[in-house]
């Protein structure tokens, strides 16, 4: 099956890198253009990244030499790639007008900027839970009046470490009222060079700024509904948050205490919680997606685990490790889940809303 070209935007940047490393090889996508800023344009990708390629490979051989654009001449791109990955490092208002001005020439975007994820008529996808808000897609070209192009963006990289169990069982028939989050997260997820190492080592700093506001609210859209051309936000569940960045380099974790809208009878036993977890799949393993996880939730038994430095690569990179199941005496249940915040949460949770864009026919 020939291969679908991809560009990269902000393509020198740590998640840009990330794009350039992880598609290497891909079976269905392969990059053909890479774009940055204005300082990268006209080197080679090998000279606009030099002395700061930060991945742990050499750069990919069929990316080495192109030749960097500028990322805000949309038209440079028209003929070398037929979607384009955005890992844009700009303000959000220059961000959502420069990913429009892709997508109204006939370029589709699937971003993993935050700068378009409340766009009402912009599918903010995790593939697991809601594939089928690329229904919104259509309404979105419609309102725009463009014609192939289009824009889906990826969540908040820290959701990604409890959405998926937290959907599990709502999806089952255990519906939640109310969640108390607590998120412990990499240093890699401020990116390069990130917080200050002086800050850093032996140190937490608990405060990650618009980090609560999105974890709060995010996940409403996620598990809301596609509704009149618009995603309509679900009622719940009520989330309070506290976000922190501790000196892990890679993997989100997040302490989550649940409470089911459910009386007393009828919710779910720590036995039925852990077997619904487990034998838990969706559309990305249907279709056997490239960079979906076999099985998107690992349940771990022992009293210390999940750790991000055992278990963020887990079938991977893309699963959700959950452990310390166990009841709470102000809720319902509490546990720990950790993800991979630079794969599942970043690049290669992009690279997966492409795959599941692909499959569902809309690069064709």
């Amino acid at each position: 099956m020939e291969k679908i070209p991809v560009g990269v935007l902000g393509a020198t940047g740590m998640v840009g890198q990330r794009y350039i490393y992880l598609l290497a090889n891909h079976p269905r996508f392969e990059v053909t253009y890479t774009a940055a800023s204005s300082r990268s344009a006209g080197k080679t990708y090998e000279e606009a990244v030099e002395g700061r390629w930060h991945i742990g490979s050499d750069i990919p051989d069929g990316v080495r030499r192109l030749i960097v654009q500028d990322a805000n001449d949309v038209s440079a791109a028209k003929g070398k790639c037929r979607f384009v990955f955005s890992a844009l490092e700009m303000d959000k208002d220059s961000i959502k007008k420069l990913e429009e001005a892709y997508a109204a020439d006939d370029i589709p975007v699937v971003s993993n900027a935050s700068a378009n994820r409340w766009t009402d008529n912009v599918p903010m996808l995790i593939p697991e839970i809601n594939p089928d808000h690329t229904d919104v897609i259509a309404a979105q070209k419609k309102h725009h009046g463009w014609n192939k192009g289009f824009i889906a963006v990826k969540p908040n990289c820290s959701l990604q470490s409890y959405m998926t169990p937290v959907f599990a069982l709502q999806k089952a028939g255990f519906p939640v009222k109310r969640m108390i989050v607590s998120t412990m997260q990499a240093v890699s997820g401020a990116g390069y060079p990130g917080v200050p190492s002086f800050d850093m080592i032996d140190n937490i700093v608990p405060y990650i700024g618009g980090e609560e506001e999105k974890t709060e609210k995010e996940c409403l859209k996620i598990l809301g509904q596609v509704k009149d051309g618009k995603i309509e936000n679900a009622s719940g569940p009520l989330v309070a948050a506290h976000c922190n960045r501790v000196p892990v380099i890679d993997g989100h974790t997040a302490c989550v205490s649940l409470e089911f809208d459910l009386p007393d009878d009828k919710k779910p036993s720590l036995e039925q919680i852990e077997k619904i977890w487990t034998s838990f799949r969706a559309l990305p393993q249907e279709l056997k997606l490239p960079s979906a996880p076999v099985q998107p939730i690992y349940v771990r038994h022992e009293a210390n685990r999940p750790q991000p430095a055992r278990d963020r690569d887990t079938d991977k990179g893309m699963a959700v490790t959950v452990g310390r199941l166990r009841e709470c005496p102000v809720f319902d249940i509490r546990f720990v889940a950790l993800s991979h915040n630079t794969k599942r949460g970043a690049a290669l949770g992009g690279i997966l809303n492409a795959e599941l864009l692909d499959a569902q026919g809309f690069f064709d």
